[in-house]
């Protein structure tokens, strides 16, 4: 039976320990804070914060377990019962105390340093670290826990071991759009609101790049769901990089009767007219003319420009093509209809024409 005495000393050690505690927790911890001018965005306001209920439960369990150890004369098999629990709650301590600062931690970079990297990749994996992390920690520690109580874990390891490879070997689609999303946020050549083309004619609008697939909107305004996998090893044209500006490329043709020197000169002098009155040009781009080859119908030429982006390049090119045909119209320069004139020789003209007339003359 305890005296009165220890039973007195263990409720001091006690109420001393929960008085600490309280301490620790509301004033000794902000004081820190303040003190040290740590925000509570800042790295150490969140390691602070986030250790903060750790060392308050760690400080209770030290004056917990000297409040039962001291004051009391308790057997071996109390001291060892006693002992081990101390150590298990230390080891759980642990685990909360790693879990919430990697958390944390996770936490800060997500809202302080992610948006602010040129890249999303840090955006979509500091999540899947931050649960990955957590979750490693609190298995760990179980597994501590679980050897501590006397259990043997070596076959508990080895399932664990076969049942990785075969989940590994069940998700294997999944694991590699995975690592192919990791590939395409890694690259960072395809972003939200760029305009692509992929190897097989589809095209759209990229709303999302995430970890499975990359969604895409069409023109059509439909969402086609494309698996990473197949993303990334296909070949793709993003019309927004390396910049904006899109080059056109406008071909015409005239007549073989055309004056190829007023052609070049009306052209020149349509297209900078076009260049200096239109928002969508980028004039300071300038422009090119050529003559591109001797055509069935006509002589072919092209003009070369720039627009400020892609949906600017159909009106822009829209209205190159009609400032064009109507000056070419004005001045009465022809674009020739596929046209075929086929010439046979005289002599067999002759001929085919005499062999007919004897045809009619026997009947």
């Amino acid at each position: 039976m305890p005296s009165l005495v220890s039973v007195l000393v263990s409720l001091s050690v006690i109420v001393a320990t929960v008085i600490l505690v309280l301490l620790l927790y509301s004033v000794i911890f902000p004081l820190v804070r303040r003190l040290g001018r740590y925000e509570p965005s800042s790295l150490v306001g969140t390691f602070l914060i986030s250790l903060r209920l750790p060392v308050a439960l760690y400080v209770g369990l030290v004056g917990l377990y000297l409040a039962i150890t001291i004051p009391f004369n308790l057997s071996d098999l109390e001291s060892t019962l006693i002992n081990k629990f101390a150590f298990l709650c230390c080891i759980a301590i642990a685990v909360l105390a790693i879990s919430v600062v990697i958390s944390k931690g996770c936490l800060w970079y997500i809202v302080n340093i992610a948006p602010k990297t040129p890249t999303i990749l840090d955006d979509r994996i500091m999540p899947l670290v931050r649960r990955v992390a957590v979750l490693v920690v609190i298995g760990i520690g179980g597994l501590q826990i679980l050897d501590q109580l006397g259990i043997n874990i070596s076959p508990l390891l080895a399932g664990l071991g076969l049942g990785g490879l075969a989940v590994a070997l069940a998700l294997q689609p999944t694991l590699s759009n995975i690592f192919s999303g990791t590939y395409v946020m890694t690259e960072g050549v395809v972003s939200p609101g760029d305009y692509i083309e992929m190897e097989g004619g589809l095209s759209g609008y990229v709303i999302d790049v995430s970890w499975r697939s990359t969604r895409l909107r069409t023109w059509e305004n439909n969402l086609v769901v494309v698996p990473n996998s197949r993303f990334a090893e296909s070949i793709i044209t993003n019309y927004q990089s390396p910049s904006l500006p899109m080059n056109i490329l406008v071909r015409c043709g005239v007549s073989y009767d055309s004056d190829l020197d007023s052609v070049e000169a009306i052209s020149k002098e349509v297209t900078q007219n076009v260049i200096g009155s239109d928002s969508n040009a980028v004039e300071a781009y300038g422009s090119w003319f050529g003559f591109d080859n001797f055509g069935d119908s006509n002589v072919d030429f092209w003009i070369f420009i720039q627009a400020r982006d892609r949906l600017s390049s159909f009106e822009l090119k829209s209205n190159l093509i009609k400032h064009l045909h109507k000056r070419f119209s004005e001045e009465g320069i022809v674009i020739n209809y596929p046209v075929r004139t086929l010439q046979f020789p005289e002599r067999l003209f002759v001929e085919t024409h005499s062999d007919r007339e004897n045809v009619v003359h026997k009947e």
